[in-house]
């Protein structure tokens, strides 16, 4: 059983920054995708950020271009997203997913999820 932890969220001013690490458990981390998903209240859970299993190629919504980074470091199991620049509009529970494929924006390519972190960004 794959588990996927994330941790990092909190309270932010607008402007700042925030780094999300997702913890896998198991062995086979290094062989699957990873992408980051978020989730506004009363909003559907939306793309954020994948990246491939070497880390070599990634892939950024439109709206976090430029201000987020993907990274992993796969001796130690982890998935990060660095968040800078951050708005109001990124106020949402973060989630980490696993995915079989090469790098996806697709939900339902992710088999695997964590179970959130809330990230809030003030005015």
């Amino acid at each position: 059983q794959v588990q996927l932890v994330e941790s990092g969220g909190g309270l932010v001013q607008a402007g700042g920054s925030l780094r999300l690490s997702c913890a896998a458990s198991g062995r086979t981390f290094s062989n699957y995708a990873m992408g980051w998903f978020r989730q506004a209240s009363g909003k559907e859970r939306e793309f954020v950020a994948a990246i491939s299993r070497s880390g070599a190629i990634t892939s950024y919504a439109d709206s976090v271009k430029g201000r987020f980074t993907i990274s992993r470091d796969n001796a130690k199991n982890t998935v990060y997203l660095q968040m800078n620049s951050l708005k109001p509009e990124d106020t949402a529970v973060y989630y980490c997913a696993r995915s079989s494929a090469v790098v996806t924006r697709t939900r339902r390519e992710y088999d695997y999820w964590g179970q959130g972190t809330q990230v809030t960004v003030s005015s």
